[in-house]
Parts: C-alpha cells; structure tokens; sequence
C-alpha cells in the first residue's frame, strides 16, 4: 500500500510540475522535422541532385537487350492448275539480339551534361534560401507570440492599475474629495481596458496557431529575453560591406547565376543541334526458326556487327534555327533577371542595415523613455493625492508607461529579426546565428 501511494504521489507530482519553457533553437528543431515548407524544398534538392548522374549518362555507352519468339501456322492450298504441292506447317521461331552504343561525337550531349552541373549549384543555392526562410519564419513566428504574451501582460496590468484608480475615484467620491467625472473617466479607461484584453487574448491564441502550423507543436511556455539585454550593431559595421556581400552570395543571385549559365549553355545546345553526330555501334544476334513458307527444314542463325554510324542533319523546317533564336533571347532575359537579382539583393541589405541601426537608436530612447514615464506616473499620482492633479492625468500617464513598455518590447524583437534579415540577405544567416539569439533568452 505504501508503494502504490509513493507511485500516486509521484505521478501526480508530475502532473502538477510546468511545462518547461521551450527556447528559439528548440522550436526551430522541431518545424525542421515538420515544417512542410522546408521539407517540399529538401525533395525538390534530391531531385535535382540526380541532374549530375543523367547528364553523365549522355556521355556513357548503352547495352540493350532484345528477344521475341513467334508461332506461325502455314495452311498453303495452290490454285487450280499449279504443280505446286499443298502443306500445313507449324513455324516456330525465336531470337535474340544484345546491341551497345557509345557515343564518339555529341557536341549536345556534353553541353547538357554541364547544364546538370549548374543545375545542381542552382538547386543547391535554392535549398539554402530555404534553409534561411524557415530560420526567418521560426524567430518571426516566435517572436511574434512573445509579444502577444507582452501585450496581454501589459493590457492585463494595466486593466489592474486601472481598476485601482476607479476604486480611489469612488471613495474620493464618496468622502467629497472629487467629482463623479473622474469616476466616469476611470470607469471608462477600465471598459477600454477590458475590450483591449480580449483583443490581445485573440490576437495571442492567433499567433500560438501560426507557430503551431510552422512546428506542429502547441508550447505551453516560451523563454522570454533577458530584461538587461543589449543589442549589438552590425558586423562588419559599414553598410556598403553587406552590400557587396548581397550582391556577391546571396542566395538567389546564386540561384540566378546558376540559371544565367544554365541559360548560356542552352544556346551552345542550340547551335550544336546542327552538328554531325558519331556513334560505335555493335550489335550480336541469334535466330532459331524451325521452318518456313519455302523450306520445310529449320535453321539457327547468329549475326555480329560492329561498325560507325553517323547522322548529319540537313533541314528540319526551320525548326533548328528557331530553337537557336529562341535560346538567345531566354539567355538575355536571364542575364537581366541576374542583374534584377543583384539590384534586389543590394537594396534588402541596405533596408535591413538601416533596421538594425533604427531599431538599436529606437531601443535606446524607449529604454529612457520608459524611465521618463514612469517618473511622471508617480509624479502624477503624488498631485493627485494632493489635489494638483485631476483623475485624467494619471490615467494618461498610466497609458504612457505602458504604451511605452510595449513599444519597447517589440522594437527589441523587431531589431534582432532584423539582424537575422540582414544576415540572410548577405547568404550568411546559419544555424549558428540562432544559438546566438537563443544564448539571448531567459534560462
């Protein structure tokens, strides 16, 4: 009996014990195993990686191997006249023929084995863009439910303090200190108030929903940032810097680049299609047919060839030459989509640099900001105890502090997703810069 008991203890003890509070690495461990996003982009490089072993096959021989077997039923009735002697026979035959190929001349065939390769460093740059992306989407997702916890907490002590300033209000009220105005206006602040905690509840269940769709996991509790936290500036610290790295290894300039050779080499293709082609060819069969229509006796037959063949092609309606255009005109288009690239990935760099540095500024004044307001909170609360102060001042100061503590919150979760925006439009945002901001939560 005392076992069982010590066990129902334990299990409710377990029962009873919170959740641990999950931190940024975790949740991101989790979407990578079920973010169908990122998964859809993983296949798709495997798929593509299989481009390299298809593009070395053009050049390689090929072996086939054929074999039929046919029954035939002979039933010959001469005509009237004829010397020829009616016959019935059963013809039975079958064979077999192996033949190899190797190609010796397919100018083709090696221009599109090196489109494999830039097909693969195309999709390798694209599985690394979405790599960041769901590194992106998990610090937003997250961040974005630590603020709606920020503004429910906020909205909810501020419905507490609120509420004090209504009940002060009636008993000043009561006792003739003060007019039912401020009464009123606290009554309303309060109703504010309410409305606004329901709307943050909402807003926080909504943004629980999004991360839940990105790691298919609800969390009970999330790591907080730490109170004390100081944000650190870009590195390197000119803005210039990280353009030239966007421009240079951003991932979709990559991708792009990949496209524009890929383009590029597309129209050699072209061009080669009018190209003579040589291959060696070989070929060993074997043949058994127990009869025929003209002998009545069977026969074995075996056959070896080897020998070249080639093929030029002379008119193909225009068709060849059309191809040749066509490829020229997709290369130009794509070196403007490379230099569109490029163009994009400068001007991300430099709006995300610019978000780093404002969200740091902002951080700051909010900090002291939050300083100021709190000072006039209690300034005002001390006039109002006095009687230089009405009831409405020390509601707005009330709102102020916690506008203010809001504001701060989210312009530090602004600022370090920015700082992970900027690193990915370098091409350098790793796993590694999520334990960084993950070192940067509450134990």
């Amino acid at each position: 009996m005392t076992v069982r008991r010590t066990l129902a203890s334990f299990a409710m003890a377990a029962l009873a014990a919170p959740a641990a509070a999950q931190g940024l690495l975790e949740v991101y461990r989790d979407a990578k195993q079920y973010d169908a996003q990122y998964a859809a982009a993983r296949h798709a490089f495997a798929a593509a990686l299989e481009k390299l072993p298809q593009g070395r096959a053009l050049l390689l021989p090929t072996l086939g191997l054929s074999a039929n077997r046919t029954e035939t039923r002979i039933d010959s009735e001469p005509r009237a006249g004829s010397a020829a002697v009616p016959f019935v026979r059963d013809v039975r035959a079958w064979g077999y023929t192996l033949s190899f190929s190797q190609p010796l001349y397919r100018p083709q065939n090696v221009v599109q084995r090196d489109q494999a390769e830039y097909q693969v460093k195309q999709a390798e740059a694209q599985f690394a863009q979405a790599s960041q992306d769901l590194i992106l989407r998990v610090a937003q997702a997250y961040f974005d439910v630590l603020a709606a916890q920020d503004t429910l907490a906020l909205v909810q002590a501020q419905k507490a303090a609120i509420a004090e300033q209504l009940a002060q209000a009636k008993r000043n009220f009561e006792v003739g200190t003060a007019t039912i105005t401020d009464t009123h206006e606290a009554q309303a602040r309060f109703d504010l108030a309410a409305a606004q905690e329901i709307a943050a509840q909402n807003d926080l269940e909504t943004k629980r929903r999004a991360l839940q769709s990105i790691t298919g996991k609800e969390y009970a509790t999330l790591k907080p940032l730490r109170a004390q936290l100081k944000l650190s500036p870009p590195d390197p610290p000119q803005m210039q810097s990280w353009v030239e790295l966007a421009e240079k290894q951003s991932y979709g300039v990559l991708a792009q680049q990949a496209a524009a050779e890929i383009a590029r080499l597309e129209t050699r293709r072209s061009a080669a299609a009018h190209y003579p082609t040589l291959d060696l060819v070989a070929s060993y069969g074997y043949t058994s047919q127990t009869a025929s229509a003209i002998s009545p006796a069977g026969t074995n037959v075996t056959t070896g060839s080897l020998g070249l063949q080639l093929a030029l092609p002379l008119y193909a309606g225009g068709s060849l030459s059309s191809r040749e255009r066509e490829a020229a005109a997709n290369y130009e288009r794509a070196k403007q989509e490379l230099e569109n690239a490029r163009r994009a990935a400068a001007l991300a760099a430099r709006q995300t640099y610019l978000a780093v540095l404002n969200g740091i500024a902002q951080v700051s004044a909010l900090e002291q900001a939050l300083v100021s307001s709190q000072t006039a909170l209690e300034s005002n609360k001390l006039g109002y105890e006095v009687g230089v102060r009405i009831n409405i001042d020390v509601l707005n100061a009330q709102q102020q502090v916690f506008a203010t503590r809001r504001d701060l919150a989210l312009a530090r979760y602004n600022t370090i997703t920015a700082h992970l925006r900027l690193k990915s439009a370098a091409g350098a945002l790793r796993e590694e810069d999520l334990e960084e901001v993950n070192r940067a939560l509450e134990p």
